[in-house]
């Protein structure tokens, strides 16, 4: 594996197939009564967040402590630092902490590659503004290979904002590398520019997808980051491209409905398929520890112990 975690497209297929069968190991490290590893004692890893985050800020310090690693959480939220010069200042500081790994979430996109500029740890992208979030797409793979096997020919479709989500360029990356065929379902003012650059088939019909889907990933609508009407109302999209029970019900009997969350209940996704036996979305979470104990583990060299 490389030194840092920046891009999904930066992972081989072996190198992908090695943090999914690496967290496939330390999933069962979860199941015992003493769920910690010495693993990266003596380690430290820094939470370098300049974004508002819950889930992904929470995910990476527990897989960290549970590999026994020391770690920092540096919120720079309201503070004047912001990129460019400031952002390396901030890494200086971060080298004479001695900081082994960086985990690092920006508003920017591009800010984790200039960060690995500076830093002679480990930088591992936690979100970098529309740009990317590869662990969230590893633990989406690695959510579909425990429910369906192997991603090899899936068919799986990404549905909504795809415009503003680092997440949806990141899985639809993976996911090819991985084998499988993926479908971006969206309005076209949610689609960038480059769309016809990426490894993937768009569709603006949702309902003639669902019939041949594995996998159906709905996208949060990011309203924070839209600054113009991409859509003539919330129910006029929620009708064309929400994920309601008749649509659900279009699905195979074995296809699952995943979301990264957190989700606009009723607007993309309905209530009841949320919360269906189908649904991965509370896997998803608990699977985000796993993923990022196997890549922290991987990119910092840890050995079983």
């Amino acid at each position: 594996m490389n030194r840092h975690l920046i891009s999904a497209g930066d992972l081989g297929k072996d190198d992908a197939l090695l943090i999914l069968d690496t967290a496939e190991e330390l999933a069962r490290v979860s199941e015992r009564s003493i769920k910690k590893l010495p693993t990266l004692r003596g380690r430290t890893v820094v939470n370098l967040f300049f974004e508002d985050s819950t889930r992904t800020r929470i995910s990476f310090e527990a897989a960290a402590k549970r590999l026994s690693a020391d770690v920092i959480n540096f919120s720079a939220k309201g503070s004047s630092v912001s990129k460019g010069e400031s952002l390396k200042d901030t890494a200086l500081t971060l080298e004479a902490m001695g900081a082994d790994a960086v985990v690092i979430r920006h508003g920017a996109s591009g800010a984790p590659h200039r960060l690995a500029n500076w830093v002679h740890g480990s930088v591992v992208n936690a979100g970098d503004g529309t740009h990317e979030h590869p662990t969230q797409a590893l633990l989406d793979a690695f959510s579909m290979r425990r429910r369906l096997g192997g991603l090899d020919g899936r068919k799986v479709t990404i549905v909504g904002d795809v415009l503003h989500s680092r997440v949806a360029r990141s899985n639809v990356l993976l996911l090819a590398t991985l084998g499988a065929d993926v479908t971006l379902v969206a309005p076209p003012t949610l689609l960038p520019i480059s769309i016809d650059t990426w490894p993937c088939a768009v569709s603006y019909d949702l309902d003639a997808v669902l019939p041949k889907s594995d996998v159906v990933m709905m996208l949060r609508v990011q309203k924070e980051r839209m600054n113009a009407a991409y859509f003539p109302s919330e129910r006029e999209y929620s009708r064309r491209y929400g994920l309601d029970r008749d649509r659900f019900a279009k699905m195979p009997d074995e296809a699952i409905v995943m979301h990264p969350g957190p989700m606009n209940r009723g607007m993309e996704i309905a209530a009841e398929v949320a919360d269906s036996p189908r649904s991965t979305i509370v896997e998803q979470v608990a699977n985000g520890v796993t993923i990022r104990m196997a890549v922290l583990y991987l990119l910092l060299g840890g050995e079983t112990s």
